[in-house]
């Protein structure tokens, strides 16, 4: 049985800070059955790496409740090719929410961080005591330390000030709103991506980056929305708690799923010449489950659904990216 209702959302207002993105979307839609009033704000509305306009769009909206799912994200090119704007802007929006959230007296708010926060070679399935116990993945530490400077900014607040602060760390996320541009994507909607376009082209193999033997766990991101709106209502405390599906698997058995979804029957080739990276990336879910919550979204039909609705818009050759 899931722990009593300690934050209930009904009658509240909540703003979701990013809620264009594919876990601020999920969490707007997640929202819609729970009887609250969603405040949202494009970025031309405010720009929340501006304090001043954060502290007064706070003010005037006077949200109950904050989930905090805005951030600048990327790949390994984009992090490894602008780490000050990947650390300075991740820094500033965290901070400048965080204060605001203080500054007007926010009920509660949730910062979702990010998987990538844990050691290279943290301990499998990690726990959320793992962090800071050993030097990050060199490739997105810039990411990362803002995110753990963000998890730390919550737990300050709630030390110092009292605050009902909490975070979140999902695991790699897929789902509706996905990015699919092949130069910036991660794994998952990239496979979906050479599975369709060699099936339109009637091509006879894919190819996939180094031995296709690593591990990685994957989560709907509507999953990932109603665990943040679980912990929202039920949760209360200082530790971040780890959001995933309790699973991983290999990248070589994810593309093969990945073709049969998509439908593309050709070979699955694998470039040894390129990078592995980390060989497991498994997060520790009991917390979370203790608490009462589980995923419903199994990986094989979250990723029909999502081709599903990729062929509702009516990609055919060519995806939006």
């Amino acid at each position: 049985m899931p722990s009593e209702i300690i934050f209930p959302l009904a009658g509240k207002r909540v703003w979701v800070a990013g809620h264009r993105g594919m876990v601020g979307s999920a969490i707007v839609r997640r929202l819609a059955s729970e009887d609250c009033e969603i405040v949202t704000a494009s970025r031309a509305e405010v720009d929340l790496k501006d304090p001043a306009a954060v502290l007064a769009f706070v003010g005037e909206q006077k949200p109950d409740a904050i989930f905090m799912a805005a951030a600048k994200v990327g790949g390994i090119l984009a992090n490894d090719t602008y780490p000050a704007d990947f650390l300075y802007d991740n820094l500033m929006i965290a901070a400048n929410v965080t204060e605001a959230a203080y500054r007007h007296q926010v009920g509660k708010m949730l910062f979702l961080g990010s998987s990538c926060i844990y050691p290279k070679d943290a301990p499998q399935p990690i726990p959320e005591d793992a962090l800071l116990t050993g030097p990050l993945e060199p490739t997105n530490e810039w990411y990362a330390i803002a995110k753990i400077a963000g998890i730390k900014l919550a737990q300050a607040y709630r030390k110092q000030h009292g605050c009902d602060f909490i975070s979140a760390m999902p695991t790699n996320l897929y789902g509706p709103g996905d990015n699919f541009d092949l130069n910036t994507s991660h794994v998952l909607p990239a496979l979906i991506r050479k599975a369709h376009e060699a099936k339109v082209a009637g091509a006879d193999h894919i190819t996939i980056w180094g031995t296709g033997t690593p591990r990685r766990e994957f989560l709907h991101a509507n999953d990932c929305a109603d665990a943040c709106v679980f912990l929202m209502k039920h949760y209360s405390a200082a530790e971040h708690v780890n959001v995933g599906s309790g699973e991983d698997i290999a990248i070589m058995d994810l593309a093969r799923l990945v073709c049969e979804v998509v439908g593309f029957e050709g070979d699955i080739r694998a470039d040894t010449t390129k990078p592995d990276g980390t060989m497991r990336k498994l997060m520790s879910g009991e917390r979370l489950k203790a608490m009462g919550w589980e995923p419903t979204i199994a990986l094989k039909s979250g990723m029909e659904s999502l081709y599903d609705l990729l062929a509702k818009e009516h990609l055919s050759s060519e995806f939006v990216t």
